[in-house]
């Protein structure tokens, strides 16, 4: 039986996390303290995973579902999507670090020569 929005919202946390099960290996699991998370079940390379689609109600089960749509189609061209998700991470970590333009050094370097290059010194002196 898929999930609907009445049901997920009586859910009411346990002793001990709970899963609802929608279907296609969605399920949003309920935790003791009452958090509510989306995960996706799948299998890669003879391993069972999970990944992580968010948490309840900032992802609303239409939204869940089109996030295991995309994981699926991911899966059936070959690709891990948790592994696709940290390669996505990374790359976009890399390009927030990496914003250091190749010409900024060479603009740094010629305001430094044109003040007196080696022989600078600054305008303040030392106590």
């Amino acid at each position: 039986m898929t999930l609907t929005n009445t049901r997920i919202r009586n859910a009411k946390p346990g002793e001990k996390a709970t899963r609802l099960f929608d279907e296609r290996g969605l399920y949003l699991e309920i935790s003791p303290s009452g958090g509510k998370w989306w995960h996706f079940k799948y299998r890669f390379g003879g391993k069972e995973k999970r990944f992580s689609l968010g948490v309840y109600p900032d992802v609303t089960l239409k939204e869940a579902r089109d996030r295991r749509d995309a994981a699926r189609k991911l899966l059936s061209n070959g690709v891990d999507p948790s592994e696709n998700r940290k390669a996505l991470r990374s790359a976009q970590s890399e390009r927030a670090t990496n914003s250091f333009r190749g010409g900024d050094a060479g603009m740094v370097w010629e305001v430094f020569r044109r003040l007196g290059g080696e022989s600078f010194k600054p305008c303040h002196t030392p106590l």
